[in-house]
Order: C-alpha cells, then structure tokens, then sequence
C-alpha cells in the first residue's frame, strides 16, 4: 500500500483501491499520485489489460481533501498531482472499470465520465457540488457532463449539487448497473475479468475511437486555470471557513 492506495495485480487486472475510509476517501495529493503512478505504468504493461478502481469503507470517495484545498485557498502551496491523475484517466488506453458505494462527491463523480464501465451499489449517490464550494467542474466533466445527460440536468447537477440516486444514474447513462452492496465487488471485478479476456489491441483500438482525447484534454487544461482562480477568490475562502465551521456560508454579493 502506498500513501492510502492499496493495489494488487492478478488475472491481467490492476486493482487501485482507496484505503482512507476513515476520512471517507478523501483524496489527498499523494494519493493522486500513487494513482496516476499506476495508471500511467499500467499503459506500458503488457500483463495488465484492464484498470479496476473501487473504495473501502461506506463511501466510494467525498472527493478531495478539503484541508488541502482550503490551503491552497489560504495561500499555500499549490497541489501537483491532481492534473496528472486527471490526464492519466482521460489518456488511459486500456478499460477502466469503478465499483462505487455510498457517496461519490465531486471528483469521485466527474472521475467516472473517464471510466468504460461503473457499477453502483444501490445505497449510492453521485454528486457534483463545485459552485456550493464557490469552485466551478473539473476531469473535462463540464464538457462530458452535458454530453452525457443533457445540458439542464448537468447544469442542475453542478450550480445546485442535488445528489443523483444510483437508479436515476443508470437510467440517465452515467452507469452501467445497480447491485446489492454486497454483490458490489465482485460483479465489478467479474465485468473486468471479461473485457482481460478479449483481445487487448481491438479493446484499445475501439476506446481510442470513442473518444476525442484532445478535446477532453483541452478542457481539463482550461477548467484547471478557471478552478485556480476561484479557489483564490474570497467566495471560496468563505466557503472553506464555513465548511470547517460547519456552518451556512456567507458569500459575498
């Protein structure tokens, strides 16, 4: 295991887990980069044909790590993984698989426009609460969101962040399937053992043809530098205090 990240290879699988689960998944810098390490090594690796991801604990992810960011926010130093991990998603060659449970808040949402397969436990939801946060999309999702559910419910979706429960998700294309918790685990890694099956340059080859990888990096690239600068804005600092004050923000007007 590598700063929270637990992952294990068999079967031509690569299995990245997020083991934070008593801060709910969430995603610190280092564990950005233990993810992007993998995901880029795995691009090379002629054993390793298909990317599972999945969480321990009751939630999938709440996103970043929200002392970072308020950080950063505050004057910090800047966080240097997240446009790798980010680029390592949307530049994967080989399929990306998520089994996701609870909540999936933020990142732990946009992530999953990247992945070819998601199947959701029937106790998830997925929310996208950025403007809540003073913060605007991020993972190209502001262009694949709307692409994928229209452009009225991905504006709902990021200007309100109202969660989507695991049914509604599936029934709007942002998963494939809904499970028992406890069936969760292994009907991802069963869908996975599938696609290690067929043969991996056709796999390649046809996921390379769905997507318009300039365009999303593109986008990632220019929601990235609109995110830096409302994470220095006086509306996300308010937002942050009021985040870890557990109170109502107070936005300015």
């Amino acid at each position: 295991m590598s700063d929270h990240i637990k992952i294990t290879r068999a079967g031509g699988i690569l299995t990245l887990i997020l083991d934070r689960p008593d801060k709910k998944n969430a995603l610190t810098d280092a564990m950005y980069k233990a993810l992007a390490d993998a995901i880029e090594a795995a691009q090379t690796d002629a054993e390793i044909h298909v990317i599972l991801l999945r969480g321990e604990g009751e939630m999938f992810t709440s996103g970043n790590d929200v002392k970072e960011f308020a950080a950063v926010a505050m004057g910090g130093a800047p966080l240097h993984h997240v446009a790798r991990f980010l680029h390592a998603i949307a530049t994967a060659s080989k399929p990306l698989v998520a089994a996701v449970q609870g909540r999936a808040i933020g990142v732990g949402t946009t992530m999953l426009l990247h992945f070819d397969h998601v199947v959701l436990a029937d106790n998830t939801t997925l929310s996208t609460p950025f403007v809540n946060l003073a913060l605007v999309p991020e993972a190209a999702s502001s262009l694949l969101l709307p692409a994928r559910i229209g452009h009225l419910r991905a504006f709902a979706m990021f200007a309100l962040g109202d969660p989507v429960a695991a049914h509604e998700a599936v029934a709007w294309g942002l998963a494939n399937k809904v499970v028992p918790p406890a069936e969760l685990i292994a009907t991802a890694e069963a869908f996975a053992a599938r696609l290690a099956a067929q043969p991996l340059g056709a796999l390649v080859a046809t996921k390379r043809l769905m997507r318009d990888t300039p365009a999303v990096l593109a986008r990632i690239d220019l929601e990235a530098a609109q995110f830096v600068e409302c994470l220095k804005s006086a509306d996300a600092r308010e937002a942050f205090m009021a985040f870890a004050e557990r109170r109502a923000p107070h936005f300015h007007k």
